[in-house]
């Protein structure tokens, strides 16, 4: 009996609970939650967590002066190769024979070449063609190396045993001399230089890739996706690619640098743009007649070259120490 006249009084209880009177004369609504039971709040927690992180991230790039002046390095090489008449008034082909040869002033910054034109100007435009050169073979690499990899790593057998063989037959041939025969093969010019460049990039990327999904996809999360359903194209989308993207951004950057270098080598070598357009290889090339008298003709265009790579390779560093 008591049990009878419980239930009711609960019930009742209950009700009033859920619908008690809101202070406006109105009925309260019932709490609201989240898809999986969580406050309304939580949107604004995460994104507030999201940026504490990228605040830290900030103080602890500050905190490292070298990798801020390597990051504005790289910056100005970036916006000098997409807006170049930003930084100079100078025509990069105008010839002025009455000032050839002169050494760096405020005027010329890096000095004039033999026929009178300005060496940075020349520099600044160079950086057009090399830096889309060098954009051209990283992202071929990237994507053909994230194929390689992925499959490979994830699907194992005989296809990780046939594609691991070759990649090891790649890296075992110096990337310089794979890129002189392929673009021989090809041609000259600042595509077939893109394509033999990536070719010899594509392996690094493809065992960092295939070394990352193997350690991801043997995880408990892996699992418990596989268990609860996922199909596995999903957890190759969902799990396995975002969270084996840190170490290929780092060799990202870091092959940034290589490929420039690679990339001024074979302009250097006569294999990139025909005259006049400048590449950063081509103009220390011009330079060589020249330094004994002239050497700043070689001399700043390779020094700048050297800075930008040495930039690269820090930032690459500095990313894999923050991501520990």
């Amino acid at each position: 009996m008591a049990l009878d006249t419980a239930l009711p009084r609960s019930l009742e209880e209950a009700e009033e609970q859920t619908f008690s009177p809101h202070p406006d004369g109105g009925a309260a609504p019932a709490p609201e939650h989240g898809p999986r039971g969580t406050e309304p709040a939580a949107g604004p927690v995460a994104g507030h967590g999201r940026r504490d992180r990228l605040a830290r991230t900030g103080r602890k790039v500050l905190r490292r002066p070298g990798l801020v002046v390597a990051i504005l390095l790289v910056l100005f090489v970036i916006v000098s190769a997409v807006f170049p008449f930003l930084f100079t008034h100078y025509d990069p082909y105008a010839t002025v024979p009455v000032d050839k040869l002169k050494p760096p002033s405020l005027a010329h910054l890096f000095g004039t070449d033999e026929i009178g034109r300005d060496l940075f100007t020349r520099v600044l435009y160079g950086s057009t063609l090399t830096i889309q050169a060098t954009l051209a073979a990283v992202s071929i690499a990237i994507v053909v190396g994230l194929a390689l990899g992925v499959v490979t790593g994830f699907f194992g057998g005989w296809i990780d045993v046939l594609f691991m063989r070759f990649v090891d037959v790649m890296l075992a041939i110096p990337r310089l001399l794979l890129a002189l025969v392929i673009v021989t093969a090809l041609g000259f010019g600042t595509i077939p230089i893109s394509i033999a460049v990536a070719v010899g990039i594509v392996p690094g990327f493809a065992r960092i890739t295939r070394a990352e999904v193997l350690k991801v996809k043997n995880l408990p999360y892996i699992e418990a996706a596989r268990t609860g359903g996922a199909s596995w194209l999903r957890i190759l989308f969902r799990h396995i690619l975002p969270n084996s993207w840190g170490p290929v951004f780092v060799l990202a950057v870091l092959d940034f640098g290589v490929a420039i270098l690679a990339i001024s080598a074979l302009s250097f070598l006569g294999f990139g743009a025909a005259p006049p357009a400048a590449e950063w290889g081509t103009l220390i090339a011009n330079g060589r007649n020249f330094l004994i008298t002239s050497p700043w003709l070689s001399l700043l265009p390779g020094l700048f070259v050297g800075l930008v790579v040495f930039s690269l390779n820090h930032i690459s560093k500095s990313i894999e120490e923050l991501q520990r």
